[in-house]
């Protein structure tokens, strides 16, 4: 043991490498002793097994990897062989990537005929799933221990957040599991299973915590430990509640927390008290109380991120603690009418905080639509994993895994990649071309201008430096927009408001500066309609808090235009713009509300209500049926065709909704669950970048791309508008995510700007929320094994933008 504890310090080295241990040859099997879909399932028949670094420290991961025999991956290409085995689990056909936690129950064994075994849970499988990694005769013993060894010391940094070289024996000890026997995995071996334990009911998967304690349970009583589990989640303790003013509802209900060792719903409570009471200055408490004891006290503000599922009468929504800590609770009511008049307190509460208005002085018809927007839409049975994958099918036909870029020197090696900071900046915007395959990202007074090559690929183009006026003024960007078939670009410079310029992007210089209006700032640019930086098109959409206009740069003096000028009375607080393909317009503001508008100079034909939340960015697909808006927390997807009466068929844009006839609202957010997991492991709130659809002249919108933190998250149109579960995919970095769009003409490559880096990734890179993709962060710059495609991201599939 000695030898090893040595060893494993040369193994783990410097840091420098990402690889610290491998076993090169073996077959990774997932065993589901108690599950309807088959014992046990060969996944990858030749394989290798890594333990790697992440770009976080303390953090590892184990990654199994499929090797291929010479010229069998050019011939399962040529078959159309998309290795449905592996998809129909979710994860990529040619890697599985796990965090190396105290929840994976990490264990080994020798079998009978001398092969080594590594075993470890599947944290987003059924109870009992697991993982096998069945190492080839070949593998010497002494490599099978160091592996074992590193697992342990990994684990342990993770846990304790510091070196392993402080582990003592006891320690690693500690962290190795023993508690359950490894089966037998095999690809035809089909043990007997029990009748008990069949498919839960569908109202296991909002509290599939019952079912898996009654799983264990049986499986106990049959003689077998059940499996060992992590510490729950604790309540925290509750804040003091304030002197009230009045209550706005109070119900009794069952109280759960969200744990996220086990990743469901635990019972805490049978009976508690909720209520909603006011407490002055728009000011609402959520207060929840037990027999024995207070549980809750929080304030009502978006940041609860409330869901309510009428199916299984519950209220789910988050908890955050000044120190950043997210929890996630759900109340489980008796009776519908209890959970509908408790929804309608928390809506008052918290429409009447984000609006100060008296939620009583709302139309009918506006309470309704806040209402609706706020229901659960996605908890109906899910549908088998072949429908769901049959539909995605073509994501998988051309979409690479890794897009090569370079660093600007074909000849570097690796020890020469640079992702420090050099200038201070940070990228901060992102710009994609229609007409020519070029995006362009921002970084302080920089543009750096990124290639897209034939096989989805980045590289790099050339650096735009020194940004600055005409006058010879530098200045940082602080929005662009892409202009007369990508030969232009409009930059703002927040120093002059009233003023836009134009830069040549042949030339890379300033060359025009154009004085829109001396008395109105230019808040927010639009294009004229949704392909005009495709064509020559000269004029584009402005807006100020309170105005839209068209600006004209070929006019002299000010370039805005007089007769197609909408100036509103009120301060409207005008925040977004987007327009169709026909050029009409939906426009935003920080109230909340939406306009819809078939040209300038008029009244809009459709005001959309506010649900009270700032609109950050907009987006409407090309023929304008959907408009999506962009809060802090959560998107809305409206539907703005008319279904019925005098305008049926008929867009918003184009013809108003009859008073008791407005259109259907879709909020898309996270689950308050992974909401938590999120903050639990990035101690950051949630906070969505602006929101696009894919899009392409001949192309339907069928994703939807956001960003919040290190999370790029991708919504499937088809899932959300068929109500089903899970509608979202997740890829988490290292790094903050600044800005992310779709290559133009296409729903599979997906450009994203970190602070220091630019990626190209595919879609299919992107995985459903699990507690394990959510905490497994993607190292940019990182060395791919060689002869392997796997969606982990290497040093070439980056591209390094300190410009």
């Amino acid at each position: 043991m000695f030898m090893l504890r040595n060893l494993s310090k040369f193994v783990f080295g410097d840091g420098s490498k990402e690889s610290i241990v491998e076993i090169s040859q073996g077959q990774l099997y997932l065993v589901r002793p108690r599950s309807v879909k088959g014992y046990s399932e060969l996944i990858f028949k030749d394989a290798a097994a890594t333990i790697r670094r992440t770009g976080q420290e303390f953090q590892y991961q184990l990654v199994v990897q499929r090797a291929y025999e010479e010229g069998e991956e050019d011939l399962l290409a040529e078959e159309g062989d998309e290795d449905v085995g592996a998809e129909t689990l979710g994860g990529d056909k040619d890697e599985k990537t796990f965090l190396l936690d105290e929840g994976l129950q990490f264990r080994t064994d020798l079998r009978s005929t001398g092969e080594k075994i590594f075993a470890w849970r599947d944290l987003s499988g059924d109870v009992g799933d697991l993982w096998e990694f069945v190492c080839d005769a070949s593998v010497k013993p002494e490599t099978a221990a160091l592996f074992e060894r590193v697992a342990l010391q990994c684990q342990y940094e993770r846990k304790f957040r510091r070196s392993h070289e402080h582990a003592t024996e006891e320690d690693l000890e500690a962290l190795a599991y023993f508690e359950e026997p490894i089966p037998d995995a095999s690809p035809v071996a089909s043990p007997t299973r029990s009748p008990t334990l069949q498919a839960a009911p569908a109202a296991a998967e909002l509290f599939p915590n019952t079912t898996q304690e009654n799983m264990a349970k049986k499986v106990a009583g049959k003689g077998q430990a059940p499996a060992k589990t992590e510490d729950p989640t604790a309540a925290p303790p509750s804040a003091i509640q304030p002197n009230t003013l009045g209550t706005l509802a109070e119900g009794v209900a069952e109280l759960h927390l969200f744990d996220f060792p086990s990743g469901t719903f635990v019972i805490q409570d049978p009976k508690v008290t909720a209520s909603v009471t006011e407490i002055g200055n728009w000011e609402y408490w959520l207060h929840i109380v037990g027999e024995n004891r207070e549980w809750l006290g929080q304030p009502v503000i978006d940041d609860i991120n409330p869901v309510f599922n009428h199916e299984f009468k519950s209220f789910i929504f988050n908890h955050y603690l000044d120190d950043g800590s997210a929890y996630s609770w759900l109340l489980r009511f008796s009776e519908p009418e209890d959970l509908e008049s408790f929804q309608q307190g928390v809506m008052t509460a918290l429409w009447e905080h984000l609006n100060q208005t008296r939620w009583a002085k709302v139309k009918d018809s506006d309470r309704e639509y806040v209402l609706e927007a706020f229901q659960d839409l996605t908890m109906e049975d899910a549908p088998d994993e072949e429908e769901e994958d049959e539909d995605e099918e073509e994501d998988f036909e051309d979409a690479e895994d890794g897009q090569r870029s370079e660093h600007y020197d074909e000849d570097e090696s690796d020890d020469d990649l640079e992702t420090d900071v050099k200038d201070g900046g940070v990228n901060s915007q992102l710009a994609v071309g229609y007409k020519h395959d070029r995006s362009f990202v921002v970084r302080g007074n920089k543009i750096g201008v990124f290639k897209h090559t034939a096989d989805n690929q980045l590289q790099f183009a050339t650096t735009i430096s020194n940004v600055k006026t005409p006058k010879g003024k530098a200045f940082n960007p602080d929005k662009v927009m892409l202009h007369q078939e990508d030969q232009n670009m409009i930059l703002q410079n927040l120093d002059n408001p009233n003023a836009l310029y134009r830069m040549d992007l042949e030339t890379g210089t300033v060359v025009d500066e154009w004085n829109v209006h001396e008395n109105i700032p230019v808040k927010v640019f639009a294009p004229e309609n949704k392909f005009a930086q495709m064509s020559g098109e000269q004029t584009f959409l402005g807006l100020s808090g309170n105005a839209l206009f068209r600006i004209d740069p070929r006019l002299s003096g000010h370039k805005l235009v007089d007769d197609q000028f909408k100036q509103y009375a009120t301060k409207n607080a005008f925040s977004a713009a987007a327009t169709t393909e026909k050029g009409h317009i939906a426009v935003a503001s920080e109230k909340g509300d939406i306009r819809l508008y078939d040209r300038l100079g008029i009244n809009a034909k459709t005001l959309i209500p506010a649900l009270g939340d700032p609109i950050i960015g907009m987006d409407v697909s090309a023929d304008g049926r959907w408009v999506l808006a962009t809060t802090r927390t959560y998107l809305l997807l409206i539907d703005a065709l008319q279904k019925g009466g005098k305008n049926e068929g008929k867009l918003g844009f184009e013809k108003a909704f009859a008073k008791d006839d407005k259109p259907q609202p879709r909020r898309l957010a996270l689950a308050p669950a992974h909401v938590a997991q999120f903050q639990h492991e990035t101690k950051a709130p949630i906070s969505f970048t602006p929101a696009h659809f894919n899009t392409g002249v001949d192309d339907k919108e069928s994703t939807i791309i956001t960003a919040t933190g290190p999370f790029i998250v991708t919504w499937s149109l088809k899932k959300v508008l068929a109500n089903r579960k899970d509608p979202y995919s997740i890829k988490r970095y290292a790094e903050e995510v600044k800005a992310d769009n779709f290559k133009f003409g296409s729903d599979k490559n997906l450009i994203v700007a970190l602070p220091n880096e630019v990626d190209m990734v595919a879609k299919r890179a992107l995985q459903r929320p699990t507690r394990e993709s959510i905490a497994t962060p993607s190292r940019v710059g990182a060395a791919r094994r060689s002869g392997t495609r796997g969606s982990y991201l290497g040093r070439n599939d980056i591209v390094n933008s300190p410009y």
